[in-house]
């Protein structure tokens, strides 16, 4: 067609159907879960598909990701409200004040922040743990950028790179990673990168901008928490780092024992990531509800509306598996596979790439992790010895870099930290690229040895 080969259409029209979607995100503020629909729809006209297997194959992306990514999502999104309600979160990062001290404060919001931001979105940890920032800065007298910074990188660390995180998970469904692999290398890079992005960037930078928290919000936020109500460290801990725990149990059952093996077999359906929010969703129940004197009415009222706010998200990454089959099923994805194969490019760093490409037009980190799995996952078959759990990790890092004005969590650090534009782009936005390149160094380093 128009004098291009078989090939060279299908890349062109994958390339006008992404600027499309990035345009109607960002030039005409269509909600992405309608904007990813129209790119799906125009990918398989334009393509060449047959109409009828047009939708089908869009329904079959779609509830193929959503079968797994919105059981996960619901069950963490639970879990994360009772932890939110009972006062465990601040729990943990109380103890870890009191641990490290005034001198390192910012390390204890950082490693609050890991632990807490394991089973809660980024929007629902921030405002979650931002009265604690308020809180210590004003008992300390540290900067508020200082304690800030670190807190943050915590929170983004693990939701670009950590399941059960929605992005990394659904990441690991296209790639057909193995889940407990998964978190144990996201740990490994996870950590020393919010070390760097965070306590260390956070004192560097707190030198040049300290932060000058608006006093209305310190007297709205700066409330102290009575310790005698709050569920005990141990307790927090356990119930909230159980079902990590269990995938990883599930990790080593597969290496330990043979296939078939009984203890193997309930080891993974115990250590199935469903199971395993299930059982900690259930433990919190006790440890998060009625042990705190939550009734049963209230708890089936906090599950409840935990819920809503998670619709939207549910809706974009199931539309976005419809638009990643697309790719698929056109035949976009193999000619970009082939072309990744002739030219040797890295697949990791190829997903890492697309990914960061995704973000800085759209800033949508959900949007960047599918579209760009969706557009490298044809290279994994055609190069032998990818390591797919490091392409999981590659695609979050990539999703994390240069959040700007298209960001709602550039907008939503802002006006918490009381900062200018140009301060935000110098704490925040350099934070989250520090994160996304350090995160990209220390995932070809692991490639290296595993």
């Amino acid at each position: 067609m128009f004098g291009m080969s078989h090939e060279s259409y299908l890349l062109l029209d994958a390339v006008v159907t992404i600027i499309g979607l990035i345009v109607l995100i960002t030039k005409f503020k269509v909600h992405p879960f309608i904007a990813l629909i129209i790119a799906a729809g125009f990918l398989g006209l334009t393509s060449g598909m047959p109409v009828d297997k047009i939708i089908k194959a869009f329904q079959d992306g779609f509830g193929g990701v959503l079968g797994f990514v919105g059981i996960i999502l619901a069950l963490g999104t639970m879990l994360g409200k009772m932890m939110a309600e009972s006062g465990g979160a601040d729990q943990i990062a109380q103890t870890l004040i009191r641990a490290f001290g005034k001198e390192k404060v910012q390390w204890a919001m950082m490693f609050a922040a890991f632990l807490v931001g394991i089973p809660l979105f980024f929007e629902i940890g921030f405002v979650l743990l931002i009265p604690l920032v308020f809180i210590v800065a004003r008992r300390t007298g540290v900067s508020l950028i200082k304690i800030g910074i670190p807190l943050l990188a915590g929170l983004s660390a693990v939701h670009g790179l950590v399941p059960p995180h929605p992005g990394p998970l659904l990441a690991i469904g296209v790639f057909g990673a193995d889940i407990g692999k998964t978190i144990l290398y996201g740990l490994i890079v996870a950590l020393p990168t919010a070390i760097i992005a965070g306590p260390i960037f956070g004192t560097f930078i707190a030198k040049y901008i300290p932060g000058n928290p608006s006093q209305e919000l310190v007297d709205q936020l700066a409330r102290e928490t009575d310790n005698k109500s709050l569920p005990s460290f141990g307790i927090t801990l356990i119930t909230v780092l159980l079902p990590v725990f269990l995938m990883l149990l599930k990790t080593f059952a597969d290496i330990a024992f043979a296939e078939g093996n009984v203890v193997r077999n309930w080891m993974d359906m115990i250590g199935h990531p469903i199971t395993a929010l299930l059982l900690a969703l259930l433990l919190s129940l006790y440890t998060f509800g009625t042990r705190q004197g939550i009734h049963a009415k209230q708890i089936l009222k906090l599950l409840d509306a935990s819920l809503a706010p998670t619709a939207a998200i549910i809706l974009i990454i199931g539309a976005g598996g419809g638009f990643k089959q697309m790719l698929v099923t056109s035949g976009v994805g193999d000619v970009i596979g082939h072309m990744a194969v002739n030219a040797q490019i890295n697949p990791i760093l190829l997903a890492w790439l697309v990914a960061a490409v995704i973000r800085v037009a759209t800033g949508s980190a959900t949007v960047a992790t599918i579209t760009g799995a969706g557009i490298v996952v044809p290279v994994v078959g055609m190069i032998p010895g990818v390591n797919r759990e490091l392409l999981v990790l590659a695609t979050g890092a990539g999703s994390l870099i240069l959040s700007h004005v298209n960001d709602a969590g550039f907008w939503l650090v802002k006006q918490y930290f009381n900062m200018t534009v140009a301060e935000t782009f110098k704490t925040w936005t350099a934070m989250e690229t520090i994160l996304s390149i350090v995160a990209l160094i220390f995932i070809m380093l692991l490639s290296l040895v595993v």
